[in-house]
């Protein structure tokens, strides 16, 4: 994963230097975001409405928060364990507690039929558009 991020002429002497990878494993506790950390999501206009779906493998439907306020439609997750998981002993455990955040501005969107789905993994949120506005008025003639 660290050959994908980009970095600086520094940073490419510093890793030349320290051999075998030595440079990502030191370094590695430091880092707080990763691509991983935060969860894929596609956004499809279908004509009348946008589709928004997100991967979320293993969240609850009570760990999701969907929430469209003034065209911005969020949908946030903070995961946390169970206190069946905190009572086992685990030798090695690689899933954990983690909350991430993803946004996206669509700028005629209605708050009338906003539906969302949480189906394996999967969340799909249907956002209804609003009905075109006309600037133009017409005026009848008495």
């Amino acid at each position: 994963m660290a050959g994908m991020v980009p970095y600086s002429d520094y940073e490419k002497a510093l890793r030349r230097a320290w051999p075998f990878g030595a440079f990502d494993d030191f370094f590695a506790p430091l880092a707080t975001i990763s691509a991983d950390d935060a969860f894929k999501m596609n956004v499809e206009d279908a004509g009348d409405k946008y589709v928004v779906t997100a991967e979320l493998p293993g969240v609850k439907k009570d760990e999701v928060d969907v929430e469209l306020n003034e065209g911005r439609l969020s949908i946030s997750v903070d995961k946390k364990e169970s206190d069946e998981e905190k009572n086992k002993n685990y030798l090695q455990k690689e899933t954990s507690e983690w909350q991430a955040s993803r946004g996206v501005y669509l700028k005629d969107a209605a708050t009338d039929g906003l539906t969302a789905k949480l189906d394996g993994g999967v969340l799909t949120v249907n956002v209804p558009k609003q009905a075109e506005k006309s600037n133009v008025t017409k005026v009848a003639i008495d």
